[in-house]
């Protein structure tokens, strides 16, 4: 795999992953759904307004223009499972900076997961 096409595919699922990341601390920021339709309209007005919102949409959009530009240069089959990586990233981000409880089972299949990469990544 191109090293060039490879910091893509990293970069685009790394934006992916900051995209989950904001979108958790979007709702965190702004409490619970509204219990009825009516409680809809305020709360897409504190969507838009919600800075950890803008962050994950914008980190989204980019994510899919990167992600079309990898699919035009990798196979989907060998492309798909580097999404993966954001496993690893947002259980980082999640454990350190968001106090989650990552577990040994937690990180056991995070490196199930890491270690399908590398057989598939081995098959190109």
């Amino acid at each position: 795999m191109n090293p060039i096409v490879l910091a893509m595919a990293v970069g685009s699922v790394m934006l992916n992953a900051s995209a989950q990341i904001a979108l958790r601390k979007t709702m965190l920021s702004i409490g619970p759904l509204p219990g009825s339709i009516s409680g809809l309209p305020s709360l897409g007005i504190s969507l838009a307004l919600n800075p950890w919102f803008i962050a994950g949409m914008s980190c989204y959009a980019v994510s899919i223009g990167v992600w079309m530009l990898v699919l035009g240069k990798l196979e989907v089959s060998l492309a798909y499972p580097l999404l993966s990586i954001g496993y690893i990233f947002t259980a980082v981000i999640g454990y350190f900076f968001m106090g989650e409880d990552v577990n040994t089972m937690r990180i056991i299949g995070i490196l199930f997961v890491c270690l399908g990469i590398i057989f598939i990544s081995r098959s190109a």
